[in-house]
């Protein structure tokens, strides 16, 4: 058996932090004092020769400062199934939080370096320093990936338990190679000894694992009991834990929570959180809001031009109000009006609630034919993005009817309430949208809402230009 290094890998990793680190700081000196000097116009508007020798002391305080916040974000943890993405977005406000720091400490606190110290520099040291952290980061991925294509630093497991949990943890697993894992076999009381589950070797019962542990040739054990075997859990982590393993474990009822389930400690009783909603931090829900009250004051002067000519077609095209108004369901289970240019001949209000829009549908206009198809009869909904009813990206929302009929007939359809319904959304970029399978929809609505990040909103409006405004189901 091949002993997992992890605790070696995390060494290296703040060492190789601390070079970078120190290697990105002197090479804005570099650019700063040097290519685009202090007194350039490109370099700034500083007269006053800068005090080097101030900026060469800084790093020793800069350095070991974003050191600490990259601990604090969790960048020296276990990593090994962690995707490249997410770890380029955590650098990414590690080292904008740590510049932030350093600007205000200096600025309020150290008078020489408020005097001294050009905010130019520290934004280039910020930007310099984090695509260098990422690089080596991805780096130092492929160096382990290759290393553990050749038999180091993998980590040989143990499955407890035949369930759902196991055969998607199995799945994974080949599906991605480069985290090193290797199966070293199962213990299930059902499966008969000598045979394979899923490909792998079935060691015996449960009973067994204190034997196999024994042997000393397993690095963790990972528990996939079935629900209805529960009752051995505790046995099985007491086992695990006297023989010094580390235990995981995946629960059987995986489908009910969250990819990113969370505790919180009731005075020593740990309370899990069922599903994590991101949006929920203040913090973030602030930041979103932020963002779509300066992208829908953007986009309304921008696309005015355009709103002002579908107005006018739509009134010539057809008699009846410009603007359509339809009851949808929101944030918190709340109805707010959703508003639209109009597509279609006037209707009476119960007719309209009957049914969706279908292909060839009589009931839409030729004016409306061309603007539902480019989406352009959705751009009156950045003023409820504005109003706070909706927001650019999320869920699309639903009429009530159908939303109590849905909720009865898709398990978790409700979940997609938790957020602000959008005018784009994950699943629409996907090609789901118009008549299309609300389960799937469901599961990318889902997806968007427990994996929340403004990076993944800027991607679904960067992707709606190619994918969400022309669309084969948009009828």
């Amino acid at each position: 058996m091949i002993r997992d290094n992890q605790h070696k890998v995390n060494i290296l990793r703040v060492i190789l932090d601390l070079i970078t680190i120190v290697a990105a700081y002197f090479l804005t000196m570099l650019l700063f004092f040097h290519v685009f000097p202090p007194d350039s116009s490109l370099g700034g508007v500083f007269s006053a020769e800068v005090p080097r020798e101030e900026y060469v002391m800084a790093i020793l305080y800069i350095a070991p400062l974003h050191l600490i916040i990259y601990w604090i974000h969790r960048l020296y943890r276990y990593m090994r199934v962690t995707g490249r993405r997410h770890e380029a977005f955590v650098i990414f406000r590690a080292n904008l939080i740590a510049v932030l720091i350093i600007v205000m400490v200096f600025y309020l606190f150290v008078k020489s370096y408020a005097v001294h110290f050009s905010r130019v520099f520290l934004a280039e040291f910020g930007v310099i320093n984090t695509l260098a952290v990422i690089l080596m980061r991805n780096l130092m991925r492929l160096v382990v990936i290759s290393f553990r294509k050749k038999g180091y630093n993998r980590r040989t497991v143990l499955l407890v338990g035949q369930s759902k949990g196991a055969a998607g943890f199995l799945e994974r697993v080949r599906s991605n190679p480069q985290w090193g894992y290797v199966i070293y076999g199962i213990l299930d009381d059902e499966l008969p000894a000598g045979s394979e589950y899923e490909g792998i070797p079935v060691l015996g019962p449960v009973t067994k694992l204190a034997e196999i542990l024994s042997k000393n040739e397993v690095d963790e054990v990972m528990v996939t009991l079935k629900l209805s075997e529960y009752d051995f859990l505790p046995e099985v982590v007491s086992v695990s834990e006297k023989a010094g393993m580390q235990t995981k474990f995946v629960p059987d009822y995986g489908n009910l929570m969250s990819a990113h389930p969370y505790t919180e400690d009731l005075v020593g009783l740990p309370v899990v959180y069922i599903r994590n909603v991101p949006l929920e931090e203040p913090f973030n829900s602030f930041l979103k809001r932020t963002v779509d009250i300066i992208g829908s004051l953007f986009a309304l002067i921008v696309f005015s031009p355009v709103m002002l000519v579908t107005a006018i077609c739509v009134k010539l095209s057809s008699p009846g109000p410009v603007i359509f108004r339809q009851e949808r369901v929101g944030l918190h289970n709340k109805n707010f009006v959703m508003y639209k240019f109009r597509s279609m001949g006037v209707q009476k209000k119960e007719a309209e609630a009957k049914e969706w829009t279908t292909k060839n549908d009589p009931r839409v206009t030729g004016i409306g034919k061309l603007i539902r198809k480019t989406s352009i009869d959705e751009l009156p909904q950045f003023y409820n993005v504005l109003k706070g009813d909706m927001s650019m990206v999320g869920p699309r929302p639903e009429r009530p009817q159908f939303v109590e009929q849905f909720k009865e007939e898709i398990p978790r359809y409700m979940i997609k309430h938790q957020v602000r319904p959008g005018m784009t959304g994950w699943a629409q970029v996907n090609g789901l949208r118009g008549d299309t399978s609300i389960e799937a929809r469901i599961d990318y609505d889902i997806y968007y809402i427990e994996n929340w990040t403004l990076s993944l909103d800027f991607k679904i409006l960067f992707l709606t230009f190619f994918k969400g405004f022309m669309n084969k189901n948009a009828y």
